[in-house]
């Protein structure tokens, strides 16, 4: 819908951007660097590839969702960018950003080796190499997934070898491994919290992969007792049935058993929620939920006859992993975050400790 709001929402944020790019060349001399980069492998020169990296997203973002209005702007007609030129643009930026995710906790400050860098990122090539070798195995061909999980698992070891080199080195001083990493974790929490926090954004980006990749749907309509398949699953439609819900609200319910390579899985119970005073509808899937897909079926339509209805079914590979790795996004984060006791206490004895400054008048 066209709404007015648009070009004068493009020209606040065309304002502000030339007020702040004016006040930051004003001020280029006070913001300036002190120190120079002194190795483009350091870990200083990651942080400066990370914002690069972020601002560069921030961009093709920023371009894409106003190039409707900036299309109109410069030729009268409005333009329209869909998802695959966003996927496009922005999955190899992401994969970058994954990729230093992993690299950058190897690198040093102020300095920095090819030959270092190569040698701790060897083994964890190696591993990601092979993972992807099994993968080609059981039937993986498309490259972009390929090159996606590659650049996961890769930073994936290479963030758990920094808990495996932690946790080997306090078992060194005579601390089990489970000792051995809890005090590994208590006594620096933002740098492990940190990489749990890279682990839950690898997690996220498997399940991502999966959904943009690997989706399937379809849609049919069907009499009752028809089938309908969509990869390994075939649901067999049973027949509408309709009912009073609480108030005015009208419940039109299908019926649909799952088989998964023959064999019965669930049924589905999908439907739709009709208030007679409004005409409001509402469709609710329902689904089977497992760590490697979700399959949900809906109601596409309002069914006509018991004896028929247009189904519409989804097949969303790992995008339970996108959950999962919000939960340990948000583990780390607390573990981050957490006060640290001892410190605190340190900082409150020197407080204490530290003379009182008197000032006396001439």
């Amino acid at each position: 819908a066209q709404s007015a709001v648009g070009p004068l929402f493009f020209g606040f944020i065309a304002i502000m951007f030339i007020f702040s790019a004016y006040w930051l060349n004003r001020r280029r001399a006070d913001l300036a660097s002190k120190n120079s980069l002194q190795s483009f492998l350091s870990r200083e020169a990651a942080f400066l590839y990370n914002n690069f990296l972020i601002l560069a997203i921030l961009a093709v973002v920023f371009l894409f969702t106003n190039y409707p209005i900036i299309s109109e702007l410069f030729t009268g007609e409005r333009g329209f960018v869909g998802p695959p030129v966003y996927e496009q643009a922005l999955g190899p930026l992401f994969a970058v950003l994954v990729l230093l995710m992993g690299v950058a906790p190897l690198t040093m400050w102020f300095r920095g080796s090819v030959q270092r860098l190569g040698k701790a990122m060897l083994w964890p090539a190696v591993l990601a190499t092979v993972a992807i070798v099994v993968m080609i195995v059981l039937g993986i061909h498309l490259w972009a997934a390929l090159v996606g999980f590659w650049v996961v698992i890769f930073s994936m070891v290479l963030t758990i070898l920094e808990f495996v080199k932690g946790t080997h080195a306090r078992m060194k001083r005579g601390e089990n491994v489970f000792v051995a990493f809890s005090n590994l974790m208590a006594r620096n929490r933002r740098r492990y919290g940190g990489y749990w926090i890279h682990i839950g954004v690898l997690i996220m980006a498997v399940g991502v992969i999966g959904v943009e990749l690997f989706q399937e749907e379809t849609q049919q309509q069907l009499q009752v007792g028809d089938t309908i398949s969509l990869g390994r699953y075939e649901m067999q439609f049973l027949g509408v049935e309709q009912r009073p819900g609480a108030d005015d609200l009208i419940i039109t319910e299908a019926t649909v058993d799952v088989y998964e390579n023959g064999r019965f899985v669930k049924t589905l119970t999908p439907r739709r929620e009709i208030y007679t005073r409004t005409g409001q509808p509402m469709t609710i899937p329902n689904a089977r939920s497992t760590i490697l897909e979700d399959f949900y079926v809906l109601l596409a339509e309002q069914p006509t006859s018991p004896d028929s209805a247009i189904i519409r079914v989804f097949l969303n590979p790992l995008i339970n992993w996108v959950w999962a790795g919000g939960f340990v996004f948000i583990f780390g984060t607390l573990i981050a975050a957490w006060p640290d006791a001892v410190e605190d206490k340190i900082t409150a004895v020197q407080a204490r400790r530290r003379p009182a400054v008197v000032t006396t008048g001439d």
